[in-house]
C-alpha cells in the first residue's frame, strides 16, 4: 500500500467518522426537539420546522434511514481502519488495536459529542440536518421500506403493537407541570390563573357553594317594610325569593329590576314574585369546569345546588367559580370574606363554617381539601370528637384555638398565621 493510498484511506476514514457524527446528531436532535414549539413554528411557516415535522410524521422511516446511514458508515469505517492497521502493524496486533482505537474514536467524535450537542441545541441541529435527511430518505425509501417491513413482521411475532399512539399528548397533570416549570416565561399572576383553570376539574360545586344555612334570601312571609329594608341594605345583586324556607323557593330576583318598581311605587309582594326569574338548579357533584360551561350555556350567574332527592344543599354563583381562577378581587382579608376577621398582625378569627378552599385561597394556605369541605369538618375529622371551648390543636402547622362551640358545631376559632416564629 503506497503512502498516497494510505493518505486517501485516512482522509476517507475521517469523512466517515464525520458522517457518523452527522447521523447521530440528526437522530438525537429530531427526537429531542420540542414538539409543541415545532408545531408553533410550522404555523409560522418556518421552512426547517416544516421539513422536520414532515419527517417526524413517520418516525419509523426517519429512524430507519438514519440508522441505515449510520451503520453503513460505521461498518465501512471499521473495514478501512482494519485495512490500515493490518498494513501498518500486521494481523496479530493490527486487528485488535484498530477495533479498540476506532471504538474509542467513534464513541467520542461520532456518538457522545455530537449527540450531546444535538440534545442541548436540537433546533439548531435538526433544521439544517433535515436538508440532507429528507432527500436521503427519498433516495433510500425502497430499502428503508424493506427493512421496516421485516421489523414489523418481527414485532408481530413478538405480539407487540406497532400502531401509532399519541405519545406527545399531555395529560392534565403533565400540563400542570409544564405551567409550573414555565416560571419566568409566564408572569406569576397568569401562571396562577392557568393553574386555576386546570384545577377546576378537581373541585365540585359543593367545594365552593354557600351552605343553605348561610343563604341570604327574601322571605315573602315577611312584611313588605322588612323586605324593602333588606333589599336596600343587601350587598348582593341577586337573591333567592322563597316562602318560609329556602325549600320553598319561588325564584331569583335581580335588585336592578326592582328599581323600576320602587320608582313607580309598584313594589309589592306580588310584583316582587312576578319579577323573580325561574330558579336554576345544579346537581351536586358537578365539576366546576362543567358548571362554568353550564352557566355560560344557560345564560345564568347563580344556581341552587340540590342532591339526588331534590333537597337544597347550598348556592353557587359564577363569581365563585371565577374566583377559583383569578383569585379574590380584593386583598384585605376582612373584605375578602365575612367569615374571617383580623385580630392582629399574626392572628385571625375564623368562622368554622368557612369552606377550606375559600380559606386556602384567601390566606394562600394549603389545608387538605380531599375530605371535609369546611374548617369545622376538618377540625372534627382531626380530633375525632367534638371539642370544648378553649381546646387547642396544631393543624398543618397552624396553632388553632377553639373559641366557640354551639349545637355540636365549632362556630369560631382563633388561628395564628405566622408559623415561622412559633415554638415547635
Amino acid at each position: 500500500m503506497s503512502s498516497v493510498t494510505l493518505g486517501l484511506l485516512l482522509g476517507f476514514l475521517v469523512i466517515l467518522v464525520l458522517c457518523s457524527a452527522f447521523f447521530s446528531a440528526a437522530e438525537t436532535s429530531m427526537m429531542a426537539i420540542n414538539r409543541y414549539r415545532l408545531r408553533h413554528l410550522v404555523t409560522k411557516k418556518h421552512v426547517g420546522a416544516t421539513r422536520v415535522s414532515q419527517l417526524l410524521e413517520r418516525p419509523d422511516r426517519l429512524i430507519g434511514v438514519i440508522l441505515l446511514g449510520n451503520n453503513f458508515v460505521n461498518i465501512l469505517a471499521s473495514s478501512i481502519a482494519t485495512a490500515i492497521a493490518i498494513h501498518l502493524m500486521g494481523e496479530e496486533w493490527g486487528i485488535p488495536l484498530s477495533a479498540a482505537l476506532l471504538t474509542v474514536f467513534i464513541l467520542i467524535f461520532g456518538e457522545v459529542t455530537p449527540k450531546t450537542i444535538a440534545a442541548l441545541h436540537p433546533e439548531q441541529v435538526a433544521f439544517p440536518s433535515s436538508l440532507i435527511v429528507k432527500p436521503l430518505l427519498t433516495v433510500l425509501y425502497p430499502l428503508v421500506w424493506f427493512l421496516n417491513s421485516i421489523s414489523q413482521i418481527l414485532l408481530k411475532m413478538l405480539n407487540i403493537s406497532s400502531e401509532k399512539t399519541e405519545h406527545h399528548r399531555l395529560s392534565p397533570e403533565e400540563l400542570r407541570t409544564v405551567v409550573h416549570e414555565a416560571e419566568g416565561l409566564i408572569p406569576q399572576r397568569h401562571q396562577q390563573m392557568l393553574l386555576g383553570i386546570l384545577d377546576l376539574d378537581k373541585a365540585t360545586v359543593e367545594d365552593i357553594m354557600i351552605p343553605r344555612n348561610e343563604i341570604i334570601g327574601v322571605d315573602l312571609n315577611d312584611s313588605l317594610d322588612t323586605i324593602a329594608e333588606q333589599l336596600v341594605n343587601c350587598q348582593h345583586t341577586r337573591l333567592p325569593v322563597y316562602r318560609e324556607s329556602i325549600d320553598h323557593v319561588v325564584g331569583i330576583v335581580h335588585l336592578r329590576k326592582l328599581l323600576r318598581l320602587f320608582n313607580q311605587g309598584e313594589f309589592t309582594k306580588e310584583t316582587l314574585e312576578q319579577t323573580a326569574k325561574e330558579v336554576y338548579f345544579v346537581p351536586e357533584g358537578t365539576p366546576l369546569n362543567t358548571q362554568l360551561l353550564n352557566f355560560q350555556q344557560q345564560k345564568r350567574r347563580i344556581g341552587l345546588v340540590v342532591n339526588e332527592y331534590g333537597d337544597i344543599l347550598g348556592l353557587v354563583t359564577l363569581e365563585d367559580i371565577l374566583e377559583e381562577i383569578v383569585g379574590e378581587f380584593t386583598t384585605n382579608p376582612d373584605t375578602l370574606s365575612p367569615s374571617i376577621h383580623t385580630l392582629d398582625e399574626n392572628t385571625i378569627l375564623v368562622e368554622g363554617s368557612i369552606s377550606i378552599r375559600e380559606l386556602n385561597r384567601i390566606m394562600s394556605w394549603h389545608l387538605p381539601t380531599e375530605g371535609p369541605k369546611t374548617l369545622n369538618g376538618l377540625i372534627l375529622d382531626y380530633l375525632e370528637a367534638i371539642p370544648e371551648t378553649g381546646t387547642s390543636l396544631r393543624l398543618e402547622g397552624y396553632p388553632i384555638e377553639i373559641v366557640q362551640v354551639a349545637n355540636n358545631t365549632i362556630k369560631t376559632v382563633r388561628i395564628h398565621t405566622d408559623r415561622e416564629n412559633l415554638p415547635s
